[in-house]
């Protein structure tokens, strides 16, 4: 029976790709539906060619629409992906520079901090109002989110949507457990590892070589100038903590108080690769380009791989295709690492919020792992950010401005900056700058002017 698959947000030209291709190399979606969604028609018209462009490749007998209408793309899907973006350069500058003027260096800001936080503000009311559309038109869906700040995302839909089949899906896990592997010299396949906590900085608890625990192979690894400076926070935290993390050296720098409160600091540690303000680099650019009338490169590029671009056929490494595989496909189960909340799955961290864990997808379904306790100094730096996020749902979903305030108070990296009155008078900056004054209703202690 053919099987439907719906993307919202399809207009996110590399990943929609990626996935495209990964779902067609199953047997049982050689003949997939695949709905293409996205508000904006030209990327939605280049997305459809860079389809047809895979499907004609590889032969395969897939048919493909292509939409603005959101009921017409969910419409009796049996999976659906999300990896939509809210918001404009001027709403990420909003998110970016206004921390940065009270000395806040945010590097990317889309997960968590003052930066993460509106960007949930943006995204998350737009992903409850999909759901609703999930609820009408494929109530039994599979719904994985890629939208970030990913956690914040999951926990707010997850508690709206308690029925619903939806967890988020992050790269980082698998990305750094191949780079592990690569630097210790080891085959992917002889690798074997537990990793849990929360998104963006979840650890390795266990990483083994053919079963032989590979942390001390790990640790000599580091011990090389020339590893080490391609990672450093990792490197440090690692060094420090014991456990190595998910995600890189840039994003772990902005979720800690260690590295980015002094500019002496950011100079020392924040060096490696895209470490030091590399979304703060690319913004000013496209800003300039935009002003000077270059646009964006996107259209380029996506006509250039169209007319003369090499289509790769094998399976890439994202789980989404592997996930529907698993559960309405050919039925092969799989482990993955999900966001899901946190019933009873890390005993130390704060019940009901979202954690990352081990989850295996199969014809039943979603099975979470339950991990225990994380080492003590592990669940402390992630209990504070996940109290954070906890905070960010209550202000978003509660549209409670207090709830607010005490997210962005408790942020590691703004705590370590910033006084209470400080913090609050940046995120009043941001609101206003964000135009979102009249967007809370609840305002319960009439915090100090």
């Amino acid at each position: 029976m053919q099987k439907k698959i719906a993307f919202i947000g399809a207009g996110s030209l590399v990943f929609t790709r990626g996935v495209v291709r990964d779902l067609l190399t199953f047997p049982a979606f050689s003949d997939l539906n695949i709905a293409l969604m996205d508000i904006d028609k030209e990327r939605l018209k280049w997305i459809k060619q860079a389809v047809d462009k895979i499907i004609k490749a590889g032969n395969y007998h897939a048919t493909v629409t292509a939409t603005t209408n959101r009921r017409e793309a969910l419409m009796n899907a049996d999976g659906v992906v999300f990896t939509i973006r809210v918001g404009d350069m001027n709403a990420v500058k909003n998110d970016l520079f206004i921390p940065k003027k009270y000395g806040v260096d945010l590097y990317i800001g889309d997960t968590r901090g003052p930066g993460g936080i509106f960007r949930a503000l943006r995204v998350l009311p737009v992903l409850i109002d999909i759901c609703k559309d999930v609820e009408r038109y494929c109530p039994k869906a599979i719904v994985l989110n890629y939208s970030n700040p990913m956690a914040i995302n999951c926990r707010g839909l997850q508690e709206k949507f308690p029925a619903m089949n939806v967890t988020g899906l992050c790269h980082s896990v698998q990305g750094t457990a191949h780079q592990l592997a690569d630097i210790i010299g080891a085959p992917m396949n002889e690798i074997s590892f537990l990793c849990a906590g929360i998104n963006h900085q979840a650890w390795y608890l266990k990483y083994e070589w053919k079963n032989e625990d590979a942390y001390p192979l790990i640790r000599k690894a580091f011990e090389k100038k020339d590893i080490y400076m391609k990672d450093v926070v990792r490197a440090e935290m690692f060094r420090h903590l014991g456990y190595f993390m998910t995600e890189s050296s840039g994003h772990n720098s902005e979720y800690v108080p260690w590295f980015r409160k002094r500019r002496d600091l950011i100079n020392k540690y924040c060096i490696g690769p895209g470490t030091n303000g590399r979304s703060q680099v690319y913004l000013k650019k496209a800003i300039k380009d935009l002003k000077d009338g270059k646009g964006d490169t996107w259209k380029d590029d996506i006509k250039e791989w169209i007319k003369n671009g090499k289509v790769d056929l094998p399976r890439g490494e994202e789980y989404a295709a592997c996930i529907f595989n698993a559960i309405f496909g050919d039925n092969t189960v799989l482990e993955f690492n999900g966001n899901v909340r946190n019933f009873n799955l890390i005993d130390n961290l704060p019940y009901g919020c979202c954690v990352e864990v081990p989850v295996t997808a199969s014809k039943n379904g979603f099975r979470a792992m339950h991990v225990g306790s994380l080492p003590m100094q592990l669940a402390l730096i992630n209990n504070t950010n996940a109290g954070c996020e906890e905070l960010a749902v209550r202000a978003i979903l509660d549209k409670d401005r207090d709830s607010l305030y005490y997210s962005a108070y408790h942020d590691p990296l703004t705590s370590a900056v910033l006084s209470l009155g400080e913090t609050k008078n940046m995120i009043d900056d941001m609101i206003k700058g964000a135009g979102l004054g009249n967007y809370f209703k609840n305002y319960r202690r009439g915090n100090a002017r």
